[in-house]
């Protein structure tokens, strides 16, 4: 597009970026003036750097937002993008953009080792969900509003409380043992946080695009492996992170007014969160390095389990997927999608003793018998074909050092390796066994389910296994590995061949 001598139309919304480019802060910038506007407005961006020339069409393209029209005059230059198509412009009534109204920021509290607090015991052979559950449409409609500035911080919940309801009854339909909220609150298990951490920004995946070293081999990649790229978030660092209110202790709140028996809250863990937000071109500006950035996720962390601990939550379970991108995908030959997978990391050797290390400082002093570990090999789409495959053997070292309570493990499907494998950890640990795959919408029958669990308490005994799907039944808010009614029968079966081999 060539420069005009003005634009057609008057912006309804402006802001100056100076000199800063797309891979050092603009973009951020921009996410963060159009996504409160309606479809049809007209942003105007002003800046002094020139690559942002080329590369603000790139974004627009890329984004299916409108470039209007550009204008320079001397260094300065403008930039007018319309949110969406202009042929929307003058079709769609403006909507107020809502007040956010969240809550005053408080202390965080201090990082401390705390006293167990007594919960009710589970039984042994215990079901449970892995965390996330599929959103009712009017659910994700509702998180796309929040996110975007359509719709205040109380309304907000007033919808997620609505879901959850849902969820909990689907539950105890089931016969679940160990309550989950679905994660009804959460556009994703972890990338969530840049909403409740200060100085942290949600962009969709599409922003980066221009940010690496070629966008449209990055965007081939996701096409393949089905990454909604619109629609899934990423957390970006805009300054130094802090937890000045809870990440998820509301979640808990809400739960334990819908049912009595005990609950588990699961939450990113320190390493994919280090590898999910360190973004080079994003996080210079307020840390060096990852290694700093982990520390201020390490006290993050700890805060939140403190305080979880506190409010009597039965077990509060970390996930770490991204340990299996580190030792199954290779030389990066074959594309792998873990969300923490798109930041830098090191040799496989580093980058496990990182882990195990963050892993351990979050959890140390910490009342262990109230913890757990998630691990899986992908699963943000059904089609297995593009999911890592690998036994837990590369990891059996490092898992083994994590001062958790219980390994919660996908084990149901084939490219999860032999359940043997698991002896090896550590005996006073209970052992959490995927008997579901949640990628399959028909559910595995009662007769091959039983089969599974009685093969673990064979190797594990009744009192140390946990029984579960391999993993979460949505990890992206937009993109459900199933449909709840798959959900809940899956849980059921689980459910009742426990009942069976418990009388046995």
């Amino acid at each position: 597009m060539k420069p005009q001598d003005q634009h057609p139309f008057a912006p309804d919304v402006s802001f100056d970026g100076g000199d800063l480019d797309c891979g050092n802060g603009l973009l951020l910038l921009i996410r963060k003036h159009i996504d409160p506007m309606p479809r049809g407005q007209l942003l105007e961006i002003r800046s002094t750097e020139i690559s942002v020339d080329e590369d603000l069409p790139a974004w627009c393209r890329m984004t299916s937002n409108d470039l209007v029209s550009f204008t320079k005059e001397g260094k300065q230059r403008s930039f007018l993008v319309c949110k969406g198509k202009m042929a929307e412009r003058g079709k769609v009534e403006p909507r107020p953009v809502a007040a956010v109204s969240a809550p005053p920021p408080t202390a965080a509290p201090q990082a401390r080792p705390v006293a167990p607090v007594a919960v009710a015991p589970l039984p042994a052979l215990a079901v449970t969900g892995i965390g996330s559950w599929p959103r009712p449409r009017w659910m994700v409609e509702a998180m796309h509003a929040h996110v975007e500035g359509r719709l205040d911080e109380a309304a907000f919940h007033e919808t997620a409380n609505d879901a959850v309801r849902l969820i909990a009854a689907a539950q105890d339909r089931a016969g679940v043992d160990l309550m989950t909220d679905g994660e009804q609150r959460r556009d994703s298990y972890a990338s969530f946080v840049a909403q409740r951490l200060d100085n942290c920004q949600l962009i969709p995946l599409t922003d980066l695009l221009p940010l690496v070293d070629d966008p449209e081999e990055f965007e081939r990649e996701l096409r393949a492996l089905d990454i909604p790229a619109a629609d899934v978030r990423h957390p970006a660092v805009l300054g130094r992170i802090a937890r000045t209110r809870p990440l998820v202790g509301h979640e808990f709140d809400f739960l334990r007014t819908l049912t009595g028996k005990p609950i588990k809250v699961a939450l990113p863990g320190p390493y994919l969160l280090t590898r999910t937000m360190w973004m080079e071109c994003l996080s210079e500006r307020a840390y060096d390095t990852r290694e700093q950035l982990s520390e201020d996720i390490v006290t993050a962390l700890r805060a939140e389990l403190a305080s979880l601990i506190d409010a009597g939550v039965t077990v509060v379970q970390f996930d770490e997927p991204v340990l299996s991108e580190v030792v199954f995908s290779g030389p990066k030959s074959r594309p792998s999608f873990m969300c923490g997978a798109l930041s830098e990391s090191r040799e496989p050797a580093y980058e496990l003793g990182f882990a195990r290390d963050l892993v351990n400082a979050v959890l140390d002093g910490m009342p262990r018998e109230r913890t757990a570990l998630h691990v899986c090999r992908g699963n943000w789409t059904p089609d297995e074909s593009v999911a890592l495959t690998g036994s837990y053997e590369p990891l059996l070292a490092t898992l083994r050092e994590m001062k958790v309570g219980a390994y919660l493990l996908e084990m149901c499907t084939p490219r999860a390796g032999e359940m043997e494998i698991l002896r090896a950890l550590p005996d006073d640990a209970r052992i959490g066994i995927g008997v579901v795959n949640q990628k399959h919408h028909e559910a595995e029958s009662l007769e091959e389910v039983t089969a599974k669990i009685a093969a673990a308490i064979g190797l594990f005994g009744k009192e140390r296994l946990l029984l579960h799907p391999d993993c979460g039944f949505a990890t992206f808010a937009d993109n459900p590995i199933c449909s709840t009614s798959s959900a809940e029968t899956k849980l059921a079966v689980i459910a009742r061949a426990v009942e069976n081999l418990r009388r046995s």
